[in-house]
């Protein structure tokens, strides 16, 4: 029998928020626990705590609404971002003697995806901490409707990502996407119509991973299991323990155009894709990281070609907007608006609509592979290689060779614990911004492109 998101299915159900305080409080109860048995995070630390501080308790005293855009590198960010709310904040609250109501929290906004590949119950359970599903590939008016309402009528503050997903690199920030700034924008908008005073302000936060101890022998064996998958010859030299990046970078980049080969020839071989050579003036070569890079590129680019000619999508906007307009597209393949009561199918119907949900699933495993190095530059590990950035990449390789080997790419190998560094940021006035928004359909344009660009900056800003 096919996996479930290879069948068919009924159109996807929006999942409302329920936030539910008992459930709430035995979670941040737990949450230290679970950082500390189920993740690779040993501690988490905050700069500018204070920050933060202040602004819940303007919000508390109903002066603001407050958007707090948060880095996202990795899964385990919303669980340290968690126990900023929980326990740092609490913490260093008491510590300047101010008094905060509790519990203090916030609402967020989640990829309705999500529950698809962690599981149903994970969706009950993000309803019960208050949170709102978006699907992100299309004009999803009943998720923007739920967000917009916690923004502006919440009990808490509303946190997102404003990339939309991870990139699995503490160091490099993806494109934003313009939703966050849309949003408050709207919030804006709804306060000025319900003649309320309250200020909209956004708060970038950064978040970023380092490890306690430099895991350079367990990278070491992932480079080898690596170099067995792709049919390398491992390197009996290992890694020479006093020079690890020395001795492990040309085995990463042997690694990186060897993988790029082989894919480069699957997709000219099997789908006729004629992808360009890469052209790099010799002036600006050094070790060959600029041709991987433009390599990349070009390969980043057919895959998405191959997805999107399936779903007949034309190419346009930036790797993450093709993304996720293909992602859309084969969920509407698999979750089927016309099919409410899969039940009155006919069995004939059932296969042929399984058939192209089974399609539809290929077809966006090309997109998933892109999706995982939207952010990759190809110089990453060259201008600062330190552990974080080689295992970073060394991992981002092997989320690619698993999803190639049929595997599971969210059951990554642990290769040792992190401390979590959470950085906040100055918050960014909405409001001063939102005569400029309401002059006119393109003052509107403008002022969101211009609010995405400058938290694009701030969050940049955050990176150390």
């Amino acid at each position: 029998m096919p996996h479930p998101i290879e069948r068919a299915q009924p159109p996807l159900e929006f999942i409302p928020p329920a936030l539910n305080p008992l459930f709430l409080r035995v979670t941040q109860f737990a949450l230290p626990i679970w950082l500390d048995t189920l993740t690779a995070i040993a501690k988490v630390e905050a700069d500018n705590v204070e920050i933060l501080i202040d602004l819940i308790r303007q919000f508390q005293e109903k002066k603001i609404r407050l958007m707090v855009a948060f880095r996202h590198p990795q899964v385990e960010d919303p669980l340290c971002l968690g126990y900023l709310f929980s326990k740092l904040v609490p913490q260093t609250a008491r510590e300047r003697g101010i008094v905060l109501q509790h519990p203090i929290h916030a609402h967020f906004i989640y990829d309705r995806g999500i529950p698809l590949w962690a599981g149903s119950h994970i969706g009950w359970v993000l309803s019960r901490l208050g949170g709102t599903p978006i699907q992100r590939g299309k004009a999803d008016w009943t998720g923007l409707r739920s967000a917009r309402n916690l923004f502006t009528n919440g009990n808490f503050p509303i946190a997102a990502a404003p990339e939309g997903a991870t990139n699995g690199l503490s160091e490099i920030l993806n494109p934003l996407e313009p939703g966050i700034a849309q949003l408050s924008f709207w919030c804006a908008e709804d306060l000025h119509k319900a003649q309320r005073n309250e200020q909209v302000l956004i708060l970038p936060i950064g978040i970023q991973y380092s490890y306690v101890d430099s895991p350079w022998e367990k990278i070491e064996q992932i480079l080898t299991k690596l170099e067995v998958s792709t049919g390398l010859t491992p390197s009996q030299s290992g890694y020479d323990i006093r020079l690890p990046q020395e001795s492990l970078y040309p085995r990463l980049i042997s690694l990186a155009k060897h993988l790029l080969s082989l894919m480069e020839e699957f997709y000219q071989r099997f789908y006729g894709q004629n992808i360009p050579t890469a052209t790099i003036p010799e002036t600006e070569i050094s070790d060959g990281n600029e041709v991987i890079a433009a390599r990349l590129q070009a390969l980043l680019d057919t895959a998405l070609q191959v997805a999107e000619k399936y779903f007949d999508l034309r190419p346009k906007g930036n790797f993450t907007d093709r993304c996720r307009r293909v992602e859309q597209a084969g969920w509407n393949y698999i979750f089927r608006e016309e099919f409410k009561d899969i039940k009155a199918l006919s069995a004939v119907q059932r296969g042929l609509a399984d058939k192209i949900a089974e399609e539809a699933n290929l077809r966006m495993w090309h997109m998933r592979l892109v999706e995982s190095f939207v952010a990759v530059t190809g110089r990453y590990v060259r201008e600062k290689p330190s552990a974080e950035r080689f295992a970073e990449t060394t991992l981002l390789l092997s989320d690619m060779v698993t999803r190639i080997e049929g595997g599971n790419p969210f059951k990554r190998p642990q290769l040792g614990k992190q401390k979590a560094k959470i950085t906040i940021g100055e918050p960014i006035s909405v409001s001063e911004r939102f005569a400029a928004y309401k002059s006119s359909r393109r003052g509107a344009r403008e002022a969101v492109a211009k609010l995405t660009l400058d938290l694009q900056q701030a969050m940049e800003g955050l990176i150390f």
